[in-house]
């Protein structure tokens, strides 16, 4: 009998029986036009394209905008410049290389994934993932793989391969639906994939994004990876429990029992290599705090200038970031074994580099549409043409911040790229919601939280399909509709609750993030 067959004949149980219904006729309609839409960098060249014809057509009919200038406390005229000039051309042609060196999420992320690289290639991320969870007691299995899954995003991608499949091995040992351990940890991984406890990779790409957008608005103001910390914090646990109630009152119900056969999984258990590895990474990572709380805590510590912290949390979080998961992942990889040299470690950070490539041809696009749009104004012109408009119908406020927040979810159904997504909507939204009083940091948290919300239900989110390959391991008959079904409700309640939170945090006023707030 073949793999395939002996695979098939092992998941006997049937999921949800797909019906022809109108909602499903939606997302069908969703599916067919989000898959003929063009890539990602090519939608910035349309876009880059498209910026180049409009300067002109701006420019010919002398379009202008007259605004208040905070900066220099008087009011400031600008005017639509046209690309389609000598001097444009000249722009395009000499700026192309240093708009792509000088992207500010370029650097920020490449150095991270030195670090995360190691900290995934020697099997640290897996192996502490894995204890986590087979730590925990039965009564509290769900909310671990919720929380593990919200975690696993500090690695970027890597709960999709890690997690994902262990959150439906984990429930099977535990005679529950294997189906619904994969959809809390998809939950976690994905829904939830904007918090965290800590800062990931995601937050300086993000941040570095929005200040593109900021400089090419001509605004001053910058952002750091930080600036969501606050509310992301508390995010992990609104998560954690949305997704463990969502997962047993609503899914787990639906399911119905498993009748399929268990699986015995090697991956399940926790090797004696792997354990004396995580003992290692931990010592490690108890001598990297106590060193970096020694350079940046006293008042006349090494990493201060002047007392202050400013340039620490300016220029030396990323690399900062990146030692976070090198040191922990060597120590990890040299006591278990899966380090034997230098040589092991350069291909690990390799590998992450290489994995990096589709992310480089988007930053080049990215930085030149981005670059083209603070040289023409169109950007400037559009923000307070735009928020001039919302206030002169009273569209302001956290009503404004709600109607945000479901546009990022519902594009997000279409471009399933954070970075793509943000790269398009941050050079309008960001200028546009400062002229409305809201701070580039909230802009940005607001936008995280429809990203994440819907990334469960789109089928064109990248790992989308490898899900539906986990998930047929269990359920043969199990496709796209199927995890759609499963997963809408964590969609639902995810955009729900973190919208309530956010308003709750609005109107208390309380900072996002260090140095960061709601308001400008």
């Amino acid at each position: 009998m073949s793999a395939n067959a002996q695979l098939k004949k092992s998941a006997p149980n049937k999921g949800p029986e797909k019906k022809n219904g109108l909602f499903n006729r939606f997302l069908n309609t969703v599916e067919a036009a989000g898959n003929r839409l063009p890539h990602p960098v090519t939608l910035f060249i349309i876009f880059a394209l498209a910026v180049i014809v409009i300067s002109e057509i701006a420019s010919r009919a002398g379009l202008t905008v007259t605004f208040y200038d905070a900066k220099f406390k008087t009011d400031k005229t600008i005017q639509a410049v046209s690309l389609m000039t000598p001097e444009g051309l000249r722009f395009m042609l000499h700026t192309a290389t240093k708009n792509f060196t000088s992207f500010a999420p370029l650097g920020t992320v490449l150095v991270a994934m030195l670090g995360v690289g190691v900290a995934e290639g020697t099997g640290l991320i897996g192996a502490a993932l894995k204890k986590a969870v087979l730590s925990t007691p039965s009564r509290l299995i769900t909310a671990m793989v919720v929380f593990a899954g919200v975690m696993s995003n500090v690695a970027s991608d890597a709960g999709y391969v890690v997690l994902v499949p262990l959150g439906a091995i984990v429930f099977i040992s535990f005679k529950r639906h294997p189906l619904a351990g994969l959809a809390a940890a998809f939950a976690g991984v994905s829904g939830g994939f904007s918090a965290n406890l800590l800062v990931g990779t995601l937050d300086p790409l993000l941040s570095g994004i929005t200040n593109e957008a900021l400089a090419a608005s001509g605004m001053t103001e910058t952002i750091l990876p930080t600036a969501n910390y606050f509310f992301m914090f508390v995010s992990t646990i609104l998560i954690t429990v949305l997704g463990t109630w969502v997962t047993e009152k609503i899914v787990e119900p639906r399911l119905g029992e498993y009748k399929g056969g268990a699986h015995d999984d090697e991956s399940m258990t926790v090797t004696k290599e792997e354990k004396k590895g995580l003992v290692a990474a931990g010592l490690s990572l108890l001598v990297f705090a106590a060193v970096m709380l020694f350079l940046t805590v006293p008042e006349n510590a090494l990493l201060r200038v002047d007392g202050e912290l400013n340039d620490f949390t300016h220029y030396g979080l990323v690399p900062t970031i990146m030692l976070f998961f090198l040191i922990p992942g060597l120590a990890y990889g040299m006591a278990s074994g899966t380090v034997r040299n230098d040589k092991d470690v350069v291909k690990f950070m390799s590998k992450s580099m290489s994995t990096m490539g589709g992310y480089l041809v988007l930053s080049f696009f990215a930085a030149q549409f981005i670059k083209y749009f603070g040289y023409t104004n169109l950007g400037t012109i559009l923000a307070v043409s735009g928020a001039s408009f919302l206030e002169s119908i009273g569209f302001v406020g956290f009503p404004l911040v709600v109607a945000f927040i479901l546009v990022a979810g519902f594009i997000n159904l279409f471009i399933g790229s954070a970075s793509a997504k943000w790269g398009i909507m941050a050079p309008v939204f960001v200028p546009m919601m400062a002229k409305l009083g809201f701070s580039p940091a909230f802009t940005q948290l607001a936008y995280r939280i429809g990203d994440s919300t819907t990334n469960i239900i789109s089928p064109l989110m990248s790992y989308f399909a490898i899900i539906v390959v986990f998930a047929q391991k269990y359920d043969e008959d199990s496709g796209i509709g199927t995890l759609i079904s499963t997963m809408l409700p964590y969609s639902l309640v995810f955009l729900i609750g973190w919208t309530i939170l956010l308003g709750i945090w609005y109107v208390a006023g309380f900072p996002i993030g260090p140095d960061a707030f709601i308001a400008m």
